[in-house]
């Protein structure tokens, strides 16, 4: 090859590695909002742009990180589902790749945590309506009392009701019905 053809390819390596980091970081930030560290999020970007799963090893390597970080960092992706191990014929470790499903991924992941929100929001609310539908039905309650208790059961069932739709969203994601509202690109 020649030293000018040699330079051109220098240049177009640079120019897909530059354009990699570029995603890999706005991925990293991004995943940063939704409780992933950052440098689990330049993990996840980083093996995003690999060819095949890589090893503990593998990922240290290109992170400049120890492997007992990339153990973590792989762990925590597992759990949100962002990554899977792989089975390698003739390998002895393990080798992990990204879920290229992303939006099973978004289902994944938010519909776990606006559960957990609903659960504990609406176990708070129905507790504290019972309490206060108790002091409505008091016929000694104090007029500017039973006004605070009605705004305020008011209020309580207005977070009821939102809580309820997220519930039917979320149904409407773990089902995929939701795609046929908002359809994916084919």
């Amino acid at each position: 090859m020649s030293t000018q053809n040699e330079a051109a390819v220098d240049q177009y390596e640079r120019i897909i590695k530059r354009a990699r980091d570029r995603v890999i970081e706005a991925l990293a930030k991004n995943m940063d909002l939704y409780g992933i560290s950052l440098s689990v999020g330049h993990l996840y970007g980083t093996m995003l742009f690999q060819d095949k799963p890589m090893t503990l090893d593998e990922m240290g390597a290109a992170m400049g990180m120890s492997k007992t970080s990339m153990s973590t960092g792989v762990r925590q992706l597992l759990e949100q589902k962002l990554v899977n191990k792989v089975w390698m014929k003739g390998a002895r470790k393990d080798h992990y790749e990204v879920e290229q499903d992303w939006y099973q991924n978004f289902i994944d992941y938010f519909s776990t945590k606006w559960r957990k929100a609903i659960d504990l929001n609406v176990h708070a609310l129905r507790r504290s309506k019972s309490e206060l539908e108790y002091l409505r039905e008091k016929e000694d309650l104090p007029e500017e009392l039973r006004r605070a208790v009605m705004t305020d059961l008011e209020k309580l069932q207005h977070a009821l009701d939102y809580y309820d739709w997220l519930s039917r969203l979320i149904d409407l994601l773990e089902s995929h019905e939701i795609f046929q509202y908002v359809p994916k690109k084919q």
